[in-house]
């Protein structure tokens, strides 16, 4: 039987519609086009998808069980081996992973079979359809502390529970999810979503300690005075860089993780928001990541007039992810491209102090870039072309320019290495420098993945098993 050569679309709000609204943008694949793309899979007995997994998932196995409709025993295959299906089929970039991999697209030049968006489908389909919760094993008599609720934290203790172990988790927020509830918007990762994953985690035995600050309300060295043998450190990359240019101190300049933060944990969203956030205007978001995209989709959703993305190099070399990009075009994101802020500027009234408009942004002028010879990251570096500065009117600017790790934890716990710029030093089980302390995820890498994340999760779950079970 011919393969279709194209991947079948994913049905999404349209353009015009989504823009002023927080709703999921893409819908989801029906059943009769979800089991029509699981029929491009041509069941390798190689299986070079799941080595493009972080998570290893058996991805033609639970492809085959969406071919013949058995979409219940497709989730059974994925959860043994990701504890956050719905969330991994969504903001994954499969397209540089299992995708990839895929055989259609690297010997037969066709579309990848759509890997994450059949993962998507199997997981909506159980969260609708499945009655029974999940069950908690036998205790096997351990305990074990996590530290963080993002994807590395909830795959860690996923995987212990999955094992017997007490485990609880420390969040720092008041609500479970880290970054993926934070930091993604709704209308990429709907809050349900995250919770009904937590809540499935905590069927099985989990407990989930909001509000609690390690190297604050406890320490690392407490928990273990509190009879936990293990503790697994994923507190995320939390701390937001910053340019250093004139004028970042003026009202109205965001990191892209505050103005996340208070759009989708903070609901600044709301007609009578309690948490203010500038709304409408015309907004500057500086950096061409994932989160870049995210703090500029959703300025326009706030109701601005206009958004520019700001990045120094050119469409070649944008980080984000394609599919991403392409939404915000088609929703009207201006690319400003190779070109780079170099001041923000603000209104002064020195002959009124009291003027109400006195401190806030009134614009941002940029320097045109060029791209010269590769950097050490292999991307072309950008050059600053002499007397090409501009300026552009704007009442809102968002540094989407990266994290680093908060290093509060290691503040407070003696003996934990970490680099130079924060991330806490691991070997290759995740095990830290202090015993019996295991760290993963963007704690340990910076900002990266949700996948990645969780692929650490998993190896320091592993590895604190081996450890306290005498394997």
């Amino acid at each position: 039987m011919a393969v279709n050569p194209k991947k079948h679309e994913m049905p999404t709000q349209a353009p015009q519609v989504r823009a002023h609204n927080f709703q999921e943008v893409a819908l989801g694949y029906p059943v009769e086009i979800a089991v029509e793309e699981a029929k491009r899979c041509l069941n390798c007995k190689n299986k070079p998808c799941v080595n493009g997994c972080p998570v290893n998932i058996n991805i033609p196995d639970f492809i085959t069980q969406i071919k013949q409709s058995n979409f219940e025993e497709a989730y059974r295959i994925i959860n043994q081996s990701s504890s956050l299906p719905a969330v991994c089929g969504r903001v994954c970039p499969q397209e540089t992973q299992c995708e990839s991999q895929c055989t259609l697209h690297v010997r037969a030049k066709m579309d990848p079979v759509g890997i994450g968006r059949l993962e998507r489908f199997v997981a909506d389909w159980h969260n609708a359809h499945a009655n029974e919760k999940a069950q908690a094993p036998a205790p096997n008599g351990h305990k074990v502390a996590v530290v963080g609720a993002g994807p590395s934290g909830l795959t860690c203790a996923g995987d212990l529970a999955k094992k017997g172990y007490k485990v609880t988790i420390y969040e720092a927020l008041h609500t479970a999810g880290g970054v993926l509830v934070y930091g993604i918007p709704e209308f990429r990762l709907p809050k349900s979503i995250v919770a009904k994953e937590v809540d499935t985690l905590k069927e099985l035995g989990v407990d989930v300690e909001t509000n609690v600050i390690i190297g604050k309300t406890l320490t690392i060295d407490e928990l273990f005075e509190m009879g936990f043998e293990a503790v697994f450190v994923g507190s995320g990359a939390g701390l937001p860089n910053f340019m250093g240019i004139p004028g970042e101190a003026y009202k109205g300049v965001y990191s892209a993780n505050e103005f996340l933060t208070r759009s989708n944990l903070m609901k600044a969203y709301k007609d009578a928001p309690q948490t203010p956030i500038m709304k409408g205007g015309k907004v500057a978001v500086v950096g061409g990541g994932n989160v870049a995209m995210d703090a500029a989709r959703t300025a326009l959703r706030l109701g601005a007039e206009k958004v520019y993305i700001v990045y120094r190099r050119s469409m070649e070399e944008l980080p984000a992810r394609r599919e991403e990009v392409e939404h915000a075009e088609e929703e009207g994101i201006d690319f400003r491209l190779l070109c780079n802020p170099i001041e923000i500027l603000g209104y002064h009234n020195p002959d009124d102090p009291r003027d109400p408009k006195n401190g806030f942004v009134t614009g941002i002028r940029c320097v045109k870039m060029e791209l010269g010879e590769p950097d050490a990251s292999g991307r072309r570096r950008p050059v600053a072309v002499p007397g090409s500065e501009f300026d552009l009117d704007v009442d809102t600017v968002v540094m989407s320019i990266g994290t680093s790790p908060n290093p509060l934890i290691k503040s407070t716990t003696k003996g934990l290495e970490v680099n130079k710029w924060g991330g806490i030093i691991v070997n290759e089980d995740g095990l830290t420098s202090r015993e019996h302390v295991y760290a993963g995820g963007d704690a340990v890498t910076g900002a990266a993945t949700v996948i990645s994340a969780m692929g650490a999760g998993k190896v320091a779950a592993k590895a604190i098993d081996e450890a306290l079970s005498g394997k």
